[in-house]
């Protein structure tokens, strides 16, 4: 078919204004959709103090320092109680998930203690001879004696009288047979050998001195008498054990003793072999607790071959427990859980073609087994939770007015602080807990604490002294560091526990300056060594091992703890009045 060239020129007309109209109507919603496309992907990045920070980006609040988080973007479509967040911002909030399953149940229990003496090879070596010490053959702690060995020589008025009583009774035994007889057991009452006794006959001479032989064998552990102390009979003159076997005692905290049973296995390492590891049986439990340090003490009987274990060498043990019998348990991380006292919560992850939301959940925890919780209730098998990231997530659950940990109904709370000159204000769960979990912290925040520290223990050593002006001084000073301390060095759930415990040591160092008296002064040192105590155990801030040391009569009666850096107790409580009550509950050592 021929087409003419006005006919073909017509076409392309055609052609050209089809492409135009196209592009006019549906070009422009592309764009459109595309552009909706994108606003719809951009999030907001907010603070969990400082929720009027919004940017568009992650990074740092600009006026804490803290990780920011994402705000939830507006979609009615979802579960009103739950939070929705992105992939990319579960990576960039560094949030991670877990599915929950069973576990054996094996809950680890960490035990700490001594090598000790065998109690049931202790001997106490006494005098059969009343008199004065002549001679010693043992002259210190730790050495060996064998049995028969003379270990000394006594001189006795009493012996010498029997043995001339002997050889008078001698003379005239054909006549009073029963009287020598009755002479001779006399002296061998007193350990005084037949072979001594036919010599002092033969030769008819009485002795001065009478040696005293060991009983038994083994090293002696306690030197009772000195050359020239006079004895009564039967007075001590050393202890002595036989170490062939020792005791290893473990100690049992009362939260633990429900955990620990005779019988039980227990594997145990000695601070001085180092890379060896041992095992043994707990064939014994102390049916008391200590009314002081509330433990009890668990033996395990080792052979002591060449000696190898010595008494008060430390050791360190672990006891491997199993939770429920056969019962299938569910366990979750540690991090996973977060906790107020009187609550724990977990967020579970639900993903759907909408996006990927958290709901908060309460569950009831049981033991922890290293770091991992039990739960006995509030999940199922299979359910995903957030095992880390939780704090972010929360925080933007309180931020959305979603059901949080601080607000379990849900509704927008205030953060709970700022950081302006306003007095911090906290939750009644913030005011009794003191959570002790480690937690990581940088060096420059580990740095900051330390003046801290130094005032703290100076107040101590000046409460110890009763001098009310120097503990006064150390606390204005301890109040000053306190102030100084920079919180955006305090990152995610460090941050939130720094709060918590900055707002409780101020509250103890507020008023200062009116204090009158020393007893006022001690009044605040024992709340705030709860909180110096608890914040030691979570930061590991200190480069040195210090002390938890205890009081049972301070704080009327219901005792107080203390921080210290040295082993020796010396009370702050009392002073000068009761300088040494009290003694050492825990060691907390430098990890790093």
């Amino acid at each position: 078919m021929n087409i003419d060239k006005k006919t073909k020129i017509l076409l392309g007309l055609t052609l050209v204004v089809g492409i135009l109209l196209g592009a006019l109507f549906f070009g422009g919603d592309s764009k459109e959709e595309e552009k909706t496309e994108v606003t719809s992907k951009t999030e907001v990045w907010t603070c969990s103090m400082h929720p009027q920070i919004r940017q568009p980006e992650p990074g740092d609040c600009p006026i804490c320092g803290m990780d920011l988080i994402p705000l939830e973007s507006g979609d009615d479509s979802i579960d009103p109680d739950a939070i929705s967040m992105s992939e990319s911002a579960m990576i960039i909030a560094g949030i991670s998930t877990y599915k929950v399953g069973n576990t054996d149940g094996v809950k680890d229990i960490s035990l700490n203690g001594k090598i000790e003496v065998n109690e049931k090879t202790v001997y106490s070596q006494s005098s059969h001879i009343p008199g004065r010490i002549e001679k010693i053959q043992v002259s210190f702690v730790g050495e060996y004696v064998k049995k028969g060995q003379v270990v000394a020589y006594i001189y006795s008025p009493d012996l010498a009288s029997a043995q001339q009583e002997l050889l008078e009774a001698y003379s005239v035994k054909d006549i009073q047979p029963q009287l020598f007889e009755s002479v001779k057991m006399k002296l061998k009452n007193w350990k005084v050998s037949d072979a001594t006794i036919n010599t002092i006959i033969s030769s008819g001479k009485t002795q001065d001195r009478f040696p005293i032989y060991a009983d038994v064998s083994g090293y002696i552990i306690k030197k009772n008498v000195e050359l020239g102390d006079y004895l009564q009979k039967g007075q001590t003159l050393y202890d002595v054990a036989d170490l062939s076997t020792v005791w290893v005692l473990f100690e049992i905290y009362e939260s633990d003793m429900s955990w620990v049973k005779k019988g039980d296995k227990i594997n145990y390492t000695v601070a001085s072999f180092p890379g060896e590891t041992f095992s043994g049986t707990i064939a014994f439990i102390d049916p008391f607790i200590n009314p002081i340090t509330r433990i009890a003490k668990a033996r395990v009987e080792v052979a002591n071959v060449g000696l190898k274990f010595k008494p008060e060498m430390f050791v360190s043990g672990t006891l491997k427990t199993k939770i429920g019998g056969n019962k299938a348990t569910l366990s979750v991380p540690k991090s996973a859980v977060m906790w107020t006292g009187k609550r724990s919560i977990v967020y579970i992850k639900n993903e759907t073609d909408k996006g990927i939301t958290f709901k908060l959940r309460e569950v009831t925890l049981g033991p922890l087994l290293g770091n991992d919780y039990i739960i006995e209730e509030g999940l199922e098998i299979g359910e995903e939770i957030v095992a880390n990231g939780t704090f972010n997530v929360d925080a933007a659950a309180q931020l959305a007015g979603k059901p949080s940990m601080m607000n379990i109904d849900g509704g927008r709370v205030s953060t709970g602080h700022n950081h302006g000159d306003a007095t911090m204000v906290m939750s009644d769960d913030k005011k009794v807990v003191l959570k002790e979990d480690k937690t990581t912290i940088s060096n420059e925040a580990r740095k900051s604490l330390q003046p801290l520290y130094l005032n703290y223990f100076e107040f101590k050593d000046a409460l110890t002294k009763d001098d009310f002006n120097s503990a006064k001084k150390a606390l204005l000073a301890f109040e000053k560091s306190l102030n100084k301390i920079n919180m955006s060095l305090f990152k995610k759930e460090s941050h939130n526990a720094w709060m918590n415990y900055q707002t409780e040591l101020k509250k103890q160092a507020l008023h200062t300056t009116h204090v009158k008296n020393i007893k006022e002064l001690r009044m605040s040192f024992e709340p705030m060594s709860n909180v110096m105590i608890a914040m030691t155990k979570a930061f590991n801030p200190l480069n040195e091992t210090v002390y938890v040391q205890f009081c049972p009569m301070a704080n009327s009666d219901k005792g107080a703890n203390w921080l210290s850096k040295e082993n020796k107790v010396v009370n702050p409580y009392f002073g000068i009045s009761m300088l040494k009550c009290g003694e050492v509950k825990e060691t907390i050592k430098n990890i790093k």
